[in-house]
């Protein structure tokens, strides 16, 4: 897949930095070591930080940044990581969906980075662009129905969008069926070294709960 990061993001963020992750994996509908990692981490964040501070991590205080210049109110339409940790700071479960789902978010959290995860094989295309959301754009968010992206960060293939950093898109969403992953990690922060540990933590979490190799790793900006 490649992926193509437009003059309109280049222009709010031209630090952007991304990296894709691909891989071959094998879902399933729960994996209970993932989840005592999972619980780790919930700790851990329970420790160190607050609802007010979580807004500071540097992947999530990037990516609110620029929902601002694009004219997005983050505080409205929040970045996934953010929704994530923060439902744990509040004594929340996080929702169990599935193996792959699950380790998606996991990442997500442990780097504050918000990430989309895709079955590729749903794209239509080989190309996705990065730009941004348009007044009246259709978008159906997974399990949020109709979501207004005017002035949300949006990748597109030929058919139209499939990922925000606030929810992907129910067309191109992973299922139990899914084997061919794309993961797409958003680094707003521009720091590419966090953003490659980021998705290094992803092999790692696939190789250790979906039965993959790994997969393969691209950057782009």
């Amino acid at each position: 897949m490649q992926i193509v990061v437009s003059d309109e993001i280049e222009q709010v963020c031209p630090r952007f930095v991304g990296a894709a992750v691909e891989a071959q994996v094998v879902n399933t509908p729960y994996c209970a070591e993932l989840w005592e990692e999972i619980h780790r981490w919930e700790e851990r964040f329970r420790r160190e930080l607050t609802t007010e501070s979580l807004k500071e991590l540097p992947g999530i205080a990037a990516t609110r940044a620029v929902y601002k210049k694009c004219g997005k109110d983050p505080s409205r339409y929040r970045p996934a990581s953010e929704q994530l940790i923060r439902r744990m700071l509040q004594g929340k479960e996080l929702y169990q969906i599935d193996t792959l789902v699950d380790l998606v978010n996991l990442a997500s959290i442990a780097y504050g980075y918000s990430i989309g995860g895709f079955d590729a094989d749903k794209m239509v295309g080989d190309t996705l662009t990065l730009g941004v959301g348009r007044e009246g754009e259709p978008y159906e968010g997974i399990g949020r129905g109709l979501l207004n992206i005017a002035g949300l960060p949006v990748y597109r293939d030929l058919q139209g969008g499939v990922g925000t950093p606030t929810s992907d898109h129910e067309r191109t969403k992973m299922t139990l069926g899914t084997t061919h992953l794309l993961v797409l990690i958003n680094g707003y922060d521009g720091n590419e070294e966090r953003v490659s540990q980021n998705a290094a933590f992803i092999q790692q979490l696939i190789r250790s709960y979906a039965q993959s190799d790994g997969g393969t790793v691209t950057l782009y900006r």
